[in-house]
């Protein structure tokens, strides 16, 4: 286990408090201490649920552990279930709770509740939350829909199950509806939706449809691989993600369900991703690199948008998600990168400033990295923060998916006037790296601008004999004002590693300040 200030996943138990807020009439006591007590925090304000996670915490301290902090837990579980009045029951341990092995699943069963009662092994020490969500949802459909049978005469109109949207996925509320339209417009017949608003008897009828789809296999993988084996209900893993992705989409299910795919489906025109990309000033957008990280399902989709349908050339493709860690090296051998499976955000950070690329697609961990290099950034993946959750209608998946990702990774690129333009006046006085904002008074538009820039003009001239030297802070070698010039020439995106390799050069060779010969020369040693 390693202790990290930031984390692409929480512990397992904050998977299975994901499935426990995603559904219906299903409450999660949860044997924690205080300080394991965020599940509020985590949907109501970063997800902006408009009610309380259903968790109920034993929450014992210090001192309670030289006591019975079994009988902790008999009392909340049976004030839960009085309170609550839930279908199902899930209990289990938080991280710091399992160090004392008090086995809240056969404490549970032991009081004779009159509710069913789904216990979780969550190992904290040896998985993570991805898979904690997919177990606690494997569980609770093992235990509802386990006992039931299929239908002994198949329905004349074909239906699935849509398995794996849940609480805290990215956009995944929205992407529901765009699936549900595809689907729908199939002609076929949606049996449940879970555990994204399930409830128990919701899972009771999983085995009644033809075949399941499955969303995000991240949450959802296991429950439809043990339906396939108990039920023989096939699976449609194909992620829509993307206009050719949900091209592929629509020919999986409707094979799937044995129908024909109507021609106004594909031909409706709400796609406007391909057209835009093919329009004049997204020319501009070929060939950009784009780094790539995410969890498997967003990251490899992303691969494919940026790659086949935008023009872009992949420069880094990674995951957190090390179950999935074979999908990700297949889509990366394709594009021809290395790919990077790491849950360390620093490692990931590092691989960017490698890179190099021009626009990074990743997690909130690297929106942040983009901002701190002042490189493009959009978000692709959770780990999110609330902005993630606009209020918006905001798909990814689905045809109305493929536009809203066009219009947010496209807009924070500089698109191709816009190049020129800054390439044009790069020089000019109101439009360097130097001049000021001139709607908020820093500009050179009023008699005491000019008078400023008249004293500079004469400032330059009488030192114009001797080469000046950038101010820097104590500790810091200094740069002369020329050298300065020639380093905002270099692209913004690479600027900071050229400063630090020529500055590292510099200190190597005895070298202050540093001049446009000390750059060059710098630039020579790290090129060969």
């Amino acid at each position: 286990m390693e202790l990290t200030v930031w984390t692409y996943e929480g512990p397992p138990h904050v998977g299975a408090m994901r499935i426990a807020n995603s559904m219906r009439d299903v409450h999660f006591v949860l044997h924690a201490p205080q300080g394991d007590t965020y599940a509020d925090l985590l949907f109501t304000m970063i997800e902006r649920n408009k009610k309380r996670p259903p968790v109920t915490y034993t929450t014992f301290q210090a001192r309670d552990l030289s006591g019975d902090t079994a009988e902790i837990f008999k009392i909340a579980a049976r004030e839960a279930v009085e309170r609550f009045k839930p279908q199902a029951l899930l209990v289990g341990a938080s991280c710091t709770a399992e160090l004392i092995q008090d086995d809240p699943g056969g404490l549970a069963k032991a009081l004779g509740l009159n509710v069913p009662v789904v216990p979780l092994e969550l190992p904290s020490y040896q998985k993570k939350e991805n898979w904690g969500a997919a177990e606690t949802f494997y569980r609770l459909v093992r235990a509802f829909a386990g006992g039931a049978g299929k239908p002994d005469v198949a329905p004349e109109q074909a239906s699935c199950n849509i398995l794996g949207p849940s609480s805290l996925g990215f956009r995944n509320r929205d992407d529901i509806l765009e699936v549900k339209k595809i689907v729908e417009a199939l002609g076929i017949r949606i049996n449940t939706i879970a555990p994204l608003g399930a409830s128990p008897a919701d899972l009771a009828r999983i085995p009644q449809a033809n075949f399941n789809i499955v969303l995000y296999p991240e949450i959802a993988d296991n429950a439809a691989r043990w339906l396939k084996r108990q039920f023989g209900q096939e699976m449609v893993a194909t992620t829509p993600i993307g206009v050719g992705a949900t091209q592929d989409f629509i020919k999986a299910v409707a094979e799937a369900a044995g129908v024909d795919v109507p021609a106004s489906l594909v031909e409706s025109g709400a796609e406007r991703l391909s057209w835009y990309s093919r329009s004049i000033d997204s020319n501009y957008l070929t060939g950009k690199r784009v780094f790539i990280f995410g969890d498997a399902t967003h990251a490899v989709a992303a691969a494919r948008i940026a790659s086949e349908e935008l023009g872009f050339k992949v420069c880094g493709l990674g995951t957190y998600s090390r179950e999935f860690a074979r999908d990700v090296r297949e889509a990366a051998a394709k594009y021809g990168v290395e790919p990077l499976i790491s849950d360390n955000h620093l490692d990931v950070e590092d691989a960017i400033i490698a890179a190099q690329p021009e626009l990074v697609l990743g997690t909130q961990m690297e929106r942040h990295a983009a901002k701190r290099l002042r490189i493009p950034c959009a978000v692709i993946s959770s780990p999110v923060h609330v902005q993630d959750f606009p209020a918006r209608y905001s798909p990814q998946m689905g045809f109305e998916g493929a536009n809203v990702i066009f219009d947010s990774w496209v807009h924070p690129l500089m698109m191709g006037l816009e190049e020129h333009l800054l390439q044009m006046f790069r020089g000019d006085f109101e439009f360097n790296d130097d001049a000021g904002s001139s709607h908020l008074g820093h500009g050179h538009g009023g008699p005491a601008a000019n008078a400023n820039a008249a004293t500079d003009v004469a400032e330059e001239q009488a030192t114009a004999h001797a080469e000046p030297v950038a101010a820097v802070a104590d500790g810091d070698p200094s740069w002369t004002q020329d050298a300065e010039r020639e380093l905002r020439k270099i692209p913004f995106f690479v600027r900071g590693k050229a400063r630090r390799n020529t500055e590292s050069y510099a200190a190597q060779n005895g070298l202050n300040p540093i001049t446009i010969e000390t750059l060059y020369d710098a630039k020579a040693h790290f090129g060969r």
